[in-house]
This record gives structure tokens, sequence and C-alpha cells, in this order.
């Protein structure tokens, strides 16, 4: 599992530009069962993913798609972690698909 904490470092004005086709990518990867949630962070000056996926090079590959990335928009911060304490309704996150 992944957490993956996003950091502006452009204008907001370029995040607010390019957000629709990040948007498009988070959609893509959630339908694809490796993002869980993500959000904004408050105040706003980044975001935040929860993720899961085989092994950091695959979850680095998967941030490589990100408009954010492609357009220089953040800085990506990826810790891998291994739950081991979690709420029953978590537990079906594990091992989504293999990963």
């Amino acid at each position: 599992m992944f957490l993956i904490s996003l950091n502006y470092i452009k204008p907001i004005t370029e995040v607010e530009r390019v957000l629709p086709e990040h948007i498009v990518f988070l959609n893509k990867y959630y339908d694809s069962g490796n993002f869980i949630f993500s959000g904004r962070k408050e105040p706003r000056t980044g975001g935040l993913i929860v993720a899961v996926a085989q092994n950091i090079e695959t979850m680095n590959k998967i941030i490589e798609e990100d408009p954010f990335f492609k357009n220089g928009i953040t800085k990506y911060e990826v810790t891998e972690f291994k739950p081991t304490k979690y709420t029953d309704d978590f537990s079906n996150f594990f091992d989504i698909n293999g990963k």
C-alpha cells in the first residue's frame, strides 16, 4: 500500500488548467482498483492519494502518467507501508487483483 503526497510547485492557476486531465487520470486508476481514496490538502497546497500496486516500480509508472507529473505541476513523495491494524471494512482493500 502506498501513501502519495502531492505538493504543488506551480501556481494554482496552472493546477486549475491541468485539473480536468488529472481527474481523468484519477478515474482510470479508481476503475482499475489501484486508488482507494484521494483528496486535496487544506490549505490547498497539494493532495493525498492512498493506493495499492504490486511494487514501488509499478506505483512510480502510474504516477508518471499523471498530467500533474507530465506538466511539472507537483512534487511527489511516495511512502510504501504495510497496514498492521485496521477495521474489518478496510480489509477488502488488500490483495486487490493480486496487487
